[in-house]
């Protein structure tokens, strides 16, 4: 991506079947195609944050 945004905000609505569209801008910024599998990570206080899987699983093993 050549846009050298670091950061957004846009706002997203829930579907009736609890599905959202992730914005084109956050696909190229963090590479996310179809078919990619994402990691949805919660915490009461502080929300729901998505990370692409490979990306978690490397983060995990990098842990160990």
């Amino acid at each position: 991506m050549e846009d050298n945004k670091e950061h957004f905000i846009v706002s997203v609505k829930v579907g009736p079947k609890g599905q959202i569209t992730i914005p084109v801008e956050a696909r190229k910024m963090f590479d996310i195609n179809e078919g990619d599998t994402l990691m949805v990570m919660g915490d009461r206080q502080r929300g729901i944050a998505l990370l692409k899987a490979d990306l978690f699983y490397k983060m995990m093993e990098d842990n160990k």
